[in-house]
């Protein structure tokens, strides 16, 4: 197994590990897991995790949102919470505390610049805080809370404009003015390996293709197809 500085990461999210094991899981990507699986070595890749984190994030960024804007209607407390939870921003939390460095990956995702791919730091991220609130155990979500709500302070008040509203709201708002239409998103095609998919989604209104997307991550490519379908009702240029 590769070598990597667990100490120096539990450092930068301030939390120490009681079982390792788990923390290893979460920065494990799948291109690694594969290899070891090929030399009949277990091995488990941290997308069981990711599912969790993603919501345990949502729960603590809407807990936060809750109580710290109080006055703000449903709507808008949707906006930021996408905004805070957005592939970007995922990214963007995951390298202040460098996680990339930490990652095990594959031979060939190392060589195509895994470490600093969006969809690779995304995913590790919210493995990481799954990993956090499992082996925290009752403690859990005020382990999150402690490392997660300055991260995401930030970039509320660095990044976050209600001018630029996140394009799947902005599209499900817009949608809502019509008493009985129906918005859904559907994966129609999935390419390339598991170390680096592309993801391609339709936006559908009452079956009707409104718009295409394409990502790295499903989120991505959902946020496109959105961005389309607001450029045909002439929302966007």
């Amino acid at each position: 197994m590769q070598q990597i500085d667990i100490g120096k990461l539990e450092k930068a999210i301030g939390y120490k590990f009681s079982d390792e094991k788990i923390l290893i899981q979460a920065l494990t990507h799948s291109s690694y897991a594969n290899e070891l699986k090929a030399k009949k070595q277990n091995a488990v890749c941290n997308e069981r995790l990711e599912f969790l984190g993603d919501s345990v994030l949502s729960i603590v960024v809407s807990e936060f949102l809750f109580s710290k804007f109080g006055e703000l209607p449903e709507g808008e407390l949707t906006q930021r919470r996408a905004a805070l939870v957005r592939s970007q921003a995922l990214a963007s939390y995951a390298k202040k505390i460098n996680l990339g460095d930490y990652l095990y990956l594959g031979r060939g995702e190392e060589k195509c610049n895994g470490r600093q791919k969006r969809s690779n730091l995304e995913d590790a991220f919210e493995a990481l805080l799954a990993a956090m609130y499992l082996d925290a155990g009752v403690r859990g979500l005020d382990v999150i809370r402690k490392f997660l709500i300055p991260i995401v302070s930030e970039e509320l008040e660095q990044n976050y404009s209600p001018i630029n509203n996140d394009a799947k709201t902005e599209l499900q708002q817009l949608i809502q003015q019509a008493e009985g239409d129906f918005l859904e998103y559907v994966t129609v095609k999935e390419s390339g390996p598991d170390h680096d998919k592309v993801f391609e989604v339709e936006a559908r209104l009452n079956t009707n293709i409104i718009g295409k997307g394409v990502g790295k991550s499903k989120r991505e490519a959902e946020q496109n197809a959105a961005r389309e379908a607001l450029a045909l009702f002439g929302e966007v240029e």
